[in-house]
């Protein structure tokens, strides 16, 4: 292909790709499968990097991928981004609506009012077509500049069509929606990092990472709320220059509404009073403002305010209620949960009678003391809070909160590793963490049981059929119930009684990493299997002992020797040695004899068979090694779906490059 029609096609691929991520992204309307899009921005991806004369900014490919940041830059507005004077009733809207009626000679005024989203504010400046700044509000006169995550917000254009103005700025809202929210905050959770309090801090911190690629894993979103300024012709309304600015590619919020007088904007605050839960996001009330430009000049600015728009806040969402006792609950992961028992009260039209409490750093931070009268809080559907203790009406009866130091699911001895927020449950046999335990066990990068997804386990466990996952290696024995178990049926409990089978032959490390010790992933379990060669070597090793192998630090250590000081723990093991799984290492072979010794391999994109993790290990189990960026010292590169920027510089050294199915192969004949 030549230079022209390399360029030609680049264009064509950039003008499909802006046009259905507008479908999906902005309309909700896709016209494509997902598979159908990959296969378009896979092409332009390896076009750009075959003719990377050709590559700009306002490429799709540019969303992702930049560089970290050292600092962000700071952009001065053009126009001040002002914030929002607030009311809190109908009598203060009308007296708003008074006021403002007064300064306007009683000239007639229609609305626009929209849902007040719970987001970041942010401006966005184009020129010539192409977005060039996107920034923060700030103090509303300086913000900072984060271009390059806003860049990774699909539904905002990079590029707009040659009808728009050359010079302009819109100002939007971006956010996170509540599933969103909910998704982000389980997947930190999993992580064991801290969770956001709320959607707008989570939006907030997600615009402002550093490093672009963080800020592209987030489900953010924007609505586009209105024009800062523009050199050239625009129409004379708010309302028209929103759908103006809707014609050009912006997302708007669809529960805009143009209301001709006050009496309709209070009946369109009280129908979002009514359905504020339906919303997908959050919101704490209604944004009202005078249509027409000339009286919103004409009206001016008060302070920081706009005289011509106003907030009409939603009813509290916080109250002060009693907080009776703090109770416990048990996590699937063995985290033991403080929780607020509260005195009931009603918070936003609901009966709150538990908050929660996070942990008990949390609890002394805030100094929040059983018998105290605290501030509690809900909004939308995050779970109900406690804010913080109201100090002037202590009576020093208060209690200070101790963590108890057995677990009161199973009565096993808690342990809190240093640094770590969360006290936890060691005991895998806890009845409040047995599901995710035995969905880890059974997993691929574990013991890999085909046929034991997440029903079944649960179907498993509420049976009694098995109480902990040393139970699935008895199920042979239980044939019968098993197979009338929800209509399993004669072949599907065959297939997963061979599987179950076959999984006593894994080697040791995969057996460590499958028991689920905190802190020791695949790759610790690898590194404590050739280190002591047995599990009982392990179970003997002390923290000193483990602290002495390298990469073991003291965190891990402590997590481990927990671990096996768990008497129900070393039933487990005692249980899986009975039924024959492998719990000693293979005697080491040689480097030269394993299939795939001297061979380095990176993996990139999203592969079907298995995770990165697991495609990794295969590749070590037969003596490859493994890298993470492409170098000459790399011979394989093995390619799954969006490989990213790795798959062209291989190209570029003329690495051996594998797909899936080739990987695959490979594998099957090393073995």
């Amino acid at each position: 292909m030549g230079d022209n029609e390399a360029k030609k096609r680049i264009e064509e691929l950039r003008g499909l790709i802006n046009y259905h991520n507008h479908r999906y992204y902005v309309l909700d309307s896709p016209e494509i499968s997902d598979e159908e899009y990959d296969k378009f921005m896979r092409e332009l991806q390896a076009l750009e990097e075959k003719y990377p004369q050709f590559v700009t900014p306002d490429s799709p490919t540019q969303r992702v991928g930049a560089a970290p940041l050292e600092e962000f830059g700071i952009v001065e507005h053009r126009v001040p981004l002002l914030s929002l004077g607030n009311v809190f009733s109908t009598e203060e809207l009308l007296a708003w609506h008074k006021r403002i009626s007064g300064l306007l000679g009683n000239q007639s005024c229609d609305f626009v009012a929209e849902p007040k989203m719970d987001g970041l504010a942010v401006a966005l400046v184009y020129e010539d077509g192409k977005l060039v700044t996107g920034s923060t509000r700030g103090d509303g006169y300086r913000g900072e500049d984060i271009t390059q995550n806003l860049k990774t917000i699909k539904s905002i254009p990079l590029a707009v069509p040659k009808t728009a103005p050359r010079l302009f700025e819109v100002r939007g809202e971006v956010f996170l929606s509540k599933k969103g929210f909910r998704k982000l905050n389980e997947e930190r959770a999993r992580a064991e990092l801290p969770l956001f309090a709320n959607p707008r801090n989570a939006a907030a911190g997600s615009v402002r990472q550093l490093d672009p690629r963080i800020t592209a894993q987030r489900p953010l979103d924007i609505y586009i709320y209105g024009m800062g300024w523009a050199e050239g012709q625009i129409p004379s309304t708010h309302w028209e220059t929103m759908e103006y600015l809707k014609s050009l590619g912006f997302k708007l919020n669809p529960h805009n509404a143009r209301l001709p007088n006050i009496d309709e904007v209070e009946k369109y605050y009280q129908g979002w009073v009514e359905q504020r839960e339906q919303l997908p996001y959050e919101a704490d009330g209604i944004v009202v403002k005078i249509n027409r430009f000339d009286l919103q000049e004409q009206l001016g600015v008060v302070g920081r305010e706009p005289r011509w728009a106003v907030a009409y806040k939603f009813p509290a969402t916080q109250a002060t209620t009693k907080l009776l006792d703090i109770g416990i609950s048990v996590g699937r992961t063995g985290t033991l949960n403080p929780y607020a028992i509260l005195e009931p009260v009603s918070v936003g039209g609901v009966i709150l009678k538990r908050a929660a409490l996070h942990n008990k750093d949390d609890i002394r931070r805030k100094d929040i003391r059983i018998g105290d009268t605290v501030v509690v809080q809900r909004a939308g559907e995050v779970i109900p809070e406690v804010v913080g203790p109201v100090l002037s009406l202590r009576t020093g009866g208060e209690k200070i909160f101790v963590m108890p130091p057995r677990c009161p699911v199973c009565g096993s001895e808690v342990v809190k590793p240093e640094g770590e927020a969360m006290t936890r449950c060691p005991n895998i046999s806890c009845a409040a963490q047995r599901y995710e335990l035995v969905k880890h066990f059974v997993s691929r990068g574990a013991m890999d049981i085909e046929g034991i997804g997440e029903k079944l386990a649960e179907a498993l466990l509420k049976s009694g059929l098995i109480k902990n996952v040393a139970d699935i290696y008895t199920l042979s024995d239980k044939r019968e119930e098993f197979v009338n178990l929800e209509r399993i049926g004669e072949k599907s409990a065959d297939n997963v009684l061979k599987a179950i089978e076959e999984s006593k032959h894994r080697p040791l490390a995969r057996v460590i990493f499958a028991l689920g010790i905190r802190h020791a992933g695949s790759e610790t379990a690898e590194i404590l299997a050739k280190h002591f060669g047995s599990i009982d070597k392990l179970a003997q090793a002390t923290e000193e002992d483990l602290m002495k192998i390298p990469s073991i630090g003291p965190k891990i250590a402590e997590s481990i020797a927990a671990f096996f000081k768990q008497k129900s723990n070393l039933k487990v093991i005692e249980k899986l040695k009975e039924a024959g799984v492998k719990m000693k290492a293979e005697a080491a072979k040689s480097q030269a004899a394993l299939s795939l010794a001297g061979r380095e391999f990176v993996v990139t994109g999203k592969l079907e068979s298995f995770t990165r993790t697991e495609a990794e290990g295969k590749i070590k189990e037969l003596g490859g090694s493994v890298g993470s960026s492409v170098t000459k010292k790399t011979t394989h590169l093995v390619v799954g779906a969006d490989p990213g920027s790795k798959l062209g510089r291989a190209r570029q050294l003329g690495t051996t490059i594998l797909d899936e199915k080739q990987f695959l192969k490979m594998l099957e004949e090393k073995k």
